[in-house]
């Protein structure tokens, strides 16, 4: 049994639940299929004789055979609905998960990916719910319970069974070992498919606009032709394996079948107990048939499984989780790096290296320097969207780790370099600021942000409804929507990341005034890449390689792209 099947059985109730009633029900289902077989032989056995048929034995195998028919649709009904509660756990689990994760962590996954393991991934684990996993009760119960009755009618028949019944999984073993190998692969492609997939489609608008829409398709296709091939490899193994077990299943059942005829035609075997063995001969093999191919069905879904328990398990920052210390009031809170040093996973440089910084109650800081120098990670430290390799994040003298991050984030307006917009109305984006806000508020927020003019002028106004990332809003638009979401929070705490960008020069003049006056009264921390806000910072600081410098003035400053 692999690890993911262990966990599953393990963390999810409702698996365990499931193998419980399972086993359950093939133990009734053997004991009807014996009861069956003798009720059949004897019938046959009666007719050969020359005796009318007992009406209460036909009786008796018509409710045998009705048991059997409600059986199978219990268990059918019974693995679906498990099946739908394993699957919706793990969902809740996986989300739960992502809700967790950092931002920047969470922005460095391939989305695509993650929708496909969230959707057709997981959906991959009905073979294994409704199929593999109730033929494996089925092969602990069946086998011992119809060899128990050969045992007791003919002991020659059974031995012969017992004996030939470990060459099915033997080489079911065999040949499952190079299938989920060849599984692994296949799921690994069609993640790669999917998640690439939904990339291309997201930045379409930007390949158009550089003519590589065509190179995209094609490499689209080499990706479905890879995943095709190798679907059609898996269910080639697939394939010949069924054909080994069902004729080493087949030869077993000859086995038996031709000892007992001869047996029979030198008188040393009645008829009845004849027929009692070459009915129950088979279905002693049919379990461990039916779950040689249940499990190629299933390896896609424990693939599936270990990949989410890879997600589960992964190791998220301190920063990211949640204590129950109090928030000091934002107002008067002194902001400050300890000797704080980051290191991003894919970059070998730090990217802040025993940074100190102290922000004063009501101080406006301005950041500049290049791009990549560690401006926006500073920002994330604050916002408690990462967290120091080394040293501290201070809020007032506690350490940010230690307080409960909703609190602070509630005292905290952020308008990151690309904001997010949802496939919501451009009213609802900017109530994210503020979820209760009136409609007279969002407006006056928009207007502050100068986003009442556009916004206006939608089909529907501010209940036009925008698809997903603002697409209908161009860039600058869309950034000053997320302005006015800080306008309508109206956090005393205001992180920005250079909000002036993407903006016309008259559009960045107008925004320049009221996010002046925004700042007014409050702690402010801007990343600039344009002058227009420095002159209204009480401190500039040039971030280089990972290191502060100080600026002296506003027209001193050297603004790197």
């Amino acid at each position: 049994m692999k690890p993911a099947e262990r966990r599953l059985r393990r963390e999810l109730p409702v698996v365990r639940r499931h193998l419980t009633t399972s086993t359950a029900l093939a133990l009734l289902g053997a004991a009807l299929v014996v009861g069956q077989a003798g009720l059949l032989a004897g019938l046959l056995a009666d007719g050969f004789a020359g005796h009318r048929p007992d009406t209460t034995a036909l009786a008796a195998l018509a409710a045998v055979l009705a048991l059997r028919a409600l059986l199978a649709w219990a268990r059918g009904a019974l693995a679906q609905r498990a099946a739908a509660e394993a699957k919706r756990a793990l969902r809740d689990r996986l989300t739960a998960r992502l809700r967790e994760t950092g931002p920047r962590r969470l922005a460095a996954r391939r989305h695509g990916e993650t929708a496909t393991l969230l959707t057709r991934g997981l959906d991959a684990l009905d073979p294994y719910l409704t199929g593999y996993l109730p033929t494996m009760a089925a092969t602990a119960v069946v086998p011992l319970v119809v060899v128990g009755r050969l045992w007791w009618a003919d002991w020659t028949s059974a031995l012969i069974i017992v004996l030939t019944l470990p060459l099915i999984p033997v080489f079911g073993a065999l040949v499952g070992m190079h299938t989920a190998r060849r599984t692994a692969r296949q799921w690994r492609l069609l993640a790669r498919l999917g998640g690439h997939f939904l990339d291309v489609v997201a930045g379409l608008p930007t390949l158009r606009a550089f003519g590589r829409e065509h190179h995209q398709t094609g490499v689209v296709r080499e990706m479905a032709d890879a995943h095709r091939r190798a679907t059609m490899r898996t269910l080639r193994v697939a394939f010949l394996s069924s054909l080994v077990l069902e004729t080493v299943a087949t030869l077993s059942v000859a086995l038996v079948a031709v000892p007992v005829g001869l047996r029979l035609l030198a008188g040393e075997l009645d008829l009845r107990t004849a027929l009692v063995v070459l009915f129950l001969a088979p279905e002693a093999y049919l379990p461990l048939r039916a779950a040689g191919a249940a499990f190629h069905d299933s390896a896609e879904g424990i693939t599936v499984a270990e990949r989410v328990f890879a997600v589960l398990d992964e190791e998220e920052p301190a920063a990211g989780r949640t204590a129950a210390a109090p928030v000091p009031d934002a107002r008067s809170a002194r902001l400050r790096l300890d000797g704080v040093t980051v290191h991003h996973p894919d970059r070998a440089a730090p990217a802040l290296d025993a940074v100190s910084l102290t922000v004063h109650p009501g101080e406006h800081l301005a950041l500049v320097g290049p791009s990549g120098a560690g401006k926006s990670t500073l920002l994330a430290l604050f916002l408690g969207f990462t967290a120091p390799g080394a040293g501290r994040v201070l809020v007032d003298g506690t350490d940010l780790a230690a307080l409960d991050p909703d609190d602070w984030l509630a005292q905290v307006a952020w308008v990151p370099q690309r904001p997010h917009l949802f496939a919501a109305t451009v009213a609802d984006n900017i109530r994210l600021g503020r979820p209760d806000a009136t409609d007279a508020e969002v407006r006056a927020a928009a207007r502050a942000a100068c986003a009442d003019g556009f916004a206006e002028a939608l089909p529907q106004g501010y209940h036009t409804l925008l698809g997903e990332h603002g697409a209908g809003l161009s860039a600058g638009q869309r950034q000053r929507v997320a302005l006015a979401r800080a306008f309508l929070k109206d956090a005393p705490i205001l992180l920005l990341d250079e909000p002036t960008a993407h903006l016309d020069p008259e559009s960045e003049a107008a925004v320049t005034r009221a996010t002046a006056e925004l700042m007014r009264g409050r702690t402010a921390i801007v990343v600039a890449h344009r002058r227009s806000l420095l002159p209204h910072a009480d401190r500039i600081v040039t971030v280089r390689a990972g290191a502060l410098e100080p600026a002296p003035a506003a027209e001193e400053v050297v603004l790197l792209p």
